[in-house]
């Protein structure tokens, strides 16, 4: 298949609690042609959580492995012992179907999907409308303790300097706009 009829990627990052899985989930129902890239992660499944849909769950030595065997394209420690990666077959798998590959991914990684696919890429983040807004969205979400709330905060505020790096940024502040603002984006770049 020729690089042309490739799928296009559709990266969204953001500081944990600004909305991005929310939106993510938005543009995958309201679009067809799109395909989730899953991520594999080294840290225990949540309530709810399936493996292969929400992640490829591992332990922290297969994901060792896999860095060591050069399977991810991008991969990060983003707590101590909790591995996140995009796998470069799950990228690839979907790309070569005809599809667009859409990531939900931290800021890091998301950068460096960017970086090495370029102009088939457009990497959005999503800004939540302050840090204090943030803070109040990570304890209503119930899924973390005070020390690992206060942990994720002290990362966003580091993650919101990245945001002029991205294509686009989307402020989340109103759940509809955003996502009207997302759909324009995302259907304007596959269009191009």
């Amino acid at each position: 298949m020729s690089t042309a009829n490739k799928g296009k990627l559709i990266i969204f990052s953001a500081p944990s609690g600004a909305g991005k899985t929310t939106l993510v989930k938005y543009i995958m129902s309201a679009m067809d042609d799109l395909a989730f890239s899953v991520s594999a992660a080294s840290r225990k499944k949540r309530p709810g959580e399936t493996d292969g849909k929400d992640y490829y769950f591992m332990t922290v030595d297969e994901f060792k492995q896999k860095i060591r065997n050069g399977e991810f394209i991008e991969w990060e420690e983003v707590y101590k012992d909790h591995f996140y990666g995009t796998l470069r077959s799950e990228v690839e798998r979907i790309r070569n179907s005809g599809k667009h590959v859409v990531f939900d991914v931290d800021v890091k990684g998301g950068l460096n999907i960017k970086k090495i696919y370029g102009d088939d890429a457009l990497a959005i983040f999503i800004k939540p409308p302050s840090i204090e807004t943030l803070k109040q969205r990570l304890i209503q979400r119930g899924t973390d303790d005070r020390k690992e709330i206060e942990t994720r905060i002290a990362k966003a505020e580091r993650e919101l300097s990245y945001a002029g790096q991205f294509d686009v940024i989307i402020v989340n502040d109103d759940l509809e706009k955003a996502k009207r603002e997302a759909y324009k984006v995302v259907k304007d770049f596959l269009n191009k």
